[in-house]
C-alpha cells in the first residue's frame, strides 16, 4: 500500500487542530464561569448602598458593582425584592449582604441561586437579633474589608497583589477616620443621649457616649412594635428634664410617636442629630458620611 503524502494529510491535521482549539476554549470558559477567572470585571451586587463604596474601593477596575437599595426612603428590613432584583443577584459573581436580619431577602435569593455570598455581619460576629447597623462600627468595617478582599482574591487569584494594595489604601483611610473618631471622642466621651432607634449606636459607642434611651422603648423599636404609653412618657421626661445632652433621630422612621419625642426635644432645646439608615446621595463614600456625622455629634454635644 502506498504511503500517504504530507499534503494529503493536511485536512486531517487541520481538523484535529481545530478540535483541540475548541476543547481548550471550552475548558477556559468553564474556568471563567465556575472560578471567576475570566478577563472581565467581577460582577458584584450589594444589597444596600451603605457598603457600595467600600466594595468598589477594594475592587478597583477589577469589579463592576451594582446596588439594589439606594434610596433613603426605602426600609431594608421590609423590602420586597422585584423580579429584576432577583435576576441581578442570580447573574452576579458575588453578592455582598449586610446580614444580621437586615436584608434576609438578599441572602435568600443568593443562596437559592447558588451565588457566591459574603455576609458582613457574620464575618464580624453579629447574628440576627443583634443591632444590624454595623456599617457605623469601626471594627465591623475593618472586618468587612478583610472579608471582601478575601472573596475577590478567591475569584481572581491572579489579581491578588492588586487587591492587597487596594486593601492597604482603604485601611489607610480607615485609620484616618479612627483617629478622627478618637479626637472627637475626647469631647463626646461620657455625653448622654437618647435615640428614637439604635441606628447610630455603634458610632456613639466608638465616640464613648452613654445611651439613656428607656429600655422598654428600645425593645419596642428593635422589635418594630409600638412602645407603651409609659415608655413614651419616660422618653419625654428625659428630654423635658434635660437628662440627656442630645437626641438621635432616625429620619427614615418618622411617625406620631417620634413626632411627640421630637416635639419634647425642641421644647427643651435639646440638640438633635438626624441619621438615616441608607447613605444619603450627597456622600460619595461611607467614610465621608460617617465623618460628617462625627462632626454633627461633636457640635450637638458641645
Amino acid at each position: 500500500m502506498p504511503k500517504r503524502s504530507l499534503l494529503s494529510s493536511l485536512p486531517s491535521i487541520v481538523a484535529a487542530l481545530v478540535c483541540l482549539a475548541l476543547l481548550v476554549s471550552t475548558a477556559a470558559c468553564g474556568v471563567s464561569e465556575q472560578g471567576g477567572q475570566g478577563s472581565g470585571p467581577i460582577s458584584v451586587v450589594t444589597s444596600i448602598n451603605q457598603w457600595s463604596s467600600l466594595v468598589t474601593q477594594l475592587g478597583g477596575d477589577q469589579v463592576e458593582v451594582k446596588t439594589i437599595l439606594k434610596n433613603t426612603s426605602t426600609d431594608a428590613h421590609d423590602y420586597e425584592p422585584t423580579t429584576a432584583d432577583i435576576a441581578m443577584i442570580s447573574k452576579a459573581d458575588l453578592v455582598i449582604v449586610n446580614g444580621a436580619g437586615l436584608d434576609g431577602w438578599a441572602t435568600k435569593a443568593a443562596k437559592t441561586n447558588g451565588t457566591e455570598l459574603v455576609d458582613l455581619a457574620a464575618r464580624s460576629g453579629h447574628r440576627t437579633g443583634d443591632n444590624p447597623h454595623i456599617w457605623f462600627s469601626s471594627q465591623a468595617r475593618s472586618d468587612a474589608a478583610k472579608a471582601v478582599t478575601q472573596a475577590y482574591k478567591k475569584l481572581r487569584p491572579r489579581e491578588s497583589k492588586q487587591f492587597d494594595s487596594l486593601n492597604k489604601a482603604w485601611n489607610r483611610k480607615q485609620t484616618e477616620l479612627k483617629e478622627r473618631i478618637a479626637k472627637v471622642g475626647e469631647d463626646t466621651r461620657g455625653k448622654r443621649f437618647a435615640a428614637t432607634e439604635s441606628v447610630a449606636n455603634y458610632l456613639t459607642e466608638d465616640l464613648g457616649m452613654e445611651d439613656l434611651t428607656p429600655q422598654g422603648y428600645l425593645r419596642a423599636a428593635a422589635n418594630e412594635s409600638e412602645p407603651s404609653p409609659d415608655d413614651i412618657r419616660q422618653f419625654q421626661e428625659l428630654l423635658r428634664e434635660a437628662k440627656v445632652d442630645l437626641l438621635v433621630f432616625n429620619s427614615q422612621e418618622s411617625n406620631s410617636v417620634t413626632d411627640q419625642i421630637m416635639g419634647a426635644s425642641m421644647a427643651s432645646k435639646i440638640p438633635v442629630v438626624r441619621v438615616s439608615e441608607q447613605m444619603p446621595s450627597e456622600y460619595q463614600t461611607l467614610e465621608d458620611w460617617i465623618d460628617a456625622l462625627i462632626e454633627e455629634f461633636a457640635t450637638a454635644a458641645d
